[in-house]
């Protein structure tokens, strides 16, 4: 009876959240059909599939954020503290580097982008390149909180790395290594290392130990970034000029058929991806601390929701968010007054953020800690106008052939300088929320829009497709440190330390 209860409370979760996702969907579905009404009309079966996608990406969702809940969190608490008791820095790092590696590669935004290489570049050694980069850094951001070592320090050494090796990276690799530090923080890896982080603030005996577990997303997103450029000056691989076409869906049985195809596909890579999660549980289970059967047989509940909602967020995502987005690309790209792509994309970006789910799982995280002094609408807020501003620089750059590093170093500089100014548990929002920005919605369907107008215009799909989502991943910490810098001035009276974990924090933030 008590099983039965605890699915049937379940049952009303998914519910809620199942709405939640729809109102979250729902701008983006307007913003598609006010364009296939005006500038970009849009085949019937293409509409068909898209509406059947955002179905499945709502229920996905909602299955997803009750999983993250129920398992991801707490698989990441109790493996974190499992290994933190031994006390004993050979058994830690390795076991953190592991864990690292093993969540990155069951990261889904990173297989869909891997998914769009394959014809260039083996998807495998991507995959292992960006998730041995992710675990050298969960690393580092242990000993940094272990140290106590400001977050900025460490991301002035981790960005001047970055842009010493840019000089030496092959320039069709370049996007690519910044896009794959943005795709490793998504709906996976986001629950884990924020959990992990919460494990090692529990062994700090100071009070602004829980805030300063912030930060370690956003470290995560240095090491793929720098592994992918090692790879690529050692390895010098080729990256196609075009992107491969999304081919038109005809009718209904094609549209199911499609969905049919990628149905199989999808359960097997999620599969792969969350087993030895799962089975990370499970030997923690063995060594670590007895926990009661309830908590077990929950948290393996929970992994299943996450497997299902993960499966048809990607479902709808690859086939019809993905068919879609590279659809109107492609047409506007081909229109006469194609510049009006700048301001669409500005607008599908104000609104898509809402729909990433590692976005909703950081600012749940950020207004619990805060006592809610930071609401998770002020966040979300400032991370649509920072996703809007990312999104139509893309475009904007595309269409006049820039590279990228011409916005993504100054961009870069002012954000790691801000850090040495703004309080230090604003830097490490700003940086953590930088990269669940850049999560499922924006590698499936931004990402495809991208690329569908590069080829429209006859620009490189290395150098000029890529790159959208590293882009979306530093403006938003751009906008998140210009509010820390707003509140550092309104309470400039009080230490930046004592920014959290204190009774003036409403009055600072207010």
């Amino acid at each position: 009876m008590g099983k039965g209860f605890l699915i049937k409370k379940d049952a009303t979760v998914v519910s809620a959240k199942i709405k939640e996702a729809v109102s979250s969907v729902l701008p983006v579905c307007i913003i598609v059909f006010v364009l296939g009404a005006t500038v970009t009309p849009i085949d019937s079966g293409v509409m068909l599939a898209f509406l059947f996608g955002a179905f499945l990406m709502s229920v996905g969702m909602g299955l997803f954020s009750l999983g993250a809940d129920v398992a991801m969190t707490p698989i990441g608490e109790y493996v974190g503290m499992t290994v933190l008791k031994t006390k004993k820095l050979w058994i830690i790092l390795p076991i953190f580097f592991i864990v690292g590696l093993l969540i990155t590669i069951a990261e889904p935004d990173l297989l869909f982008l891997t998914d769009e290489l394959e014809e260039s570049v083996d998807k495998w050694l991507i995959l292992v390149t960006v998730g041995v980069g992710v675990g050298v850094f969960l690393c580092v951001a242990f000993l940094k909180m272990v140290l106590r070592v400001k977050i900025s320090v460490i991301l002035l050494l981790g960005y001047l790395a970055v842009f010493a090796l840019s000089f030496f990276v092959p320039k069709n690799f370049m996007p690519l290594a910044f896009d794959s530090g943005g795709v490793t923080t998504g709906p996976i890896s986001v629950p884990f290392i924020i959990a992990i982080g919460t494990g090692i603030a529990s062994i700090r005996d100071d009070r602004n130990a829980e805030s300063e577990g912030f930060g370690l997303t956003a470290l995560c997103s240095i090491g793929p970034v720098i592994s992918v450029m090692i790879l690529g000056i050692v390895y010098k691989p080729y990256l196609n000029e075009t992107a491969q076409a999304v081919v038109g869906i005809p009718d209904s049985r094609e549209i199911m058929y499609r969905f049919g195809l990628e149905f199989p596909v999808t359960l097997k890579e999620i599969g792969i991806a969350l087993t030895p999660i799962a089975f990370l549980f499970l030997i923690s289970y063995a060594f670590g601390d007895k926990v009661g059967e309830g908590f077990t047989i929950r948290t393996l509940l929970g992994i299943l929701y996450a497997y299902c909602g993960l499966v048809a967020f990607l479902v709808g995502a690859k086939v019809g968010f993905g068919n879609m987005g590279y659809g109107i690309g492609k047409t506007i790209g081909e229109l006469e007054y194609n510049g009006i792509v700048v301001p669409i994309s500005m607008l599908i970006g104000f609104f898509i953020i809402a729909a990433e789910p590692a976005v909703h799982v950081l600012t749940k995280r950020v207004s619990d800690v805060s006592g809610g002094a930071i609401s998770g609408k002020a966040l979300a807020l400032s991370l649509m106008l920072g996703m809007s501003a990312a999104v139509g620089i893309s475009f904007l750059r595309t269409l006049l052939h820039i590279r990228i590093i011409y916005f993504l170093l100054p961009a870069y500089v002012i954000a790691v300088s801000l850090a040495f100014v703004v309080p230090e548990f604003f830097t490490a929002i700003a940086f953590d929320a930088g990269g669940v920005s850049s999560g499922s919605m924006t590698t499936c369907f931004l990402l495809p829009l991208a690329l569908g107008f590069c080829n429209s215009v006859g620009g490189d799909f290395a150098t000029e497709g890529l790159g959208l989502i590293a882009l979306v991943a530093v403006m938003p910490v751009l906008t998140l440190q210009v509010v820390g810098l707003i509140v550092k001035i309104k309470s400039k009276n009080v230490a930046a330390t004592e920014l959290t974990g204190t009774p003036e924090r409403e009055r600072i933030l207010d």
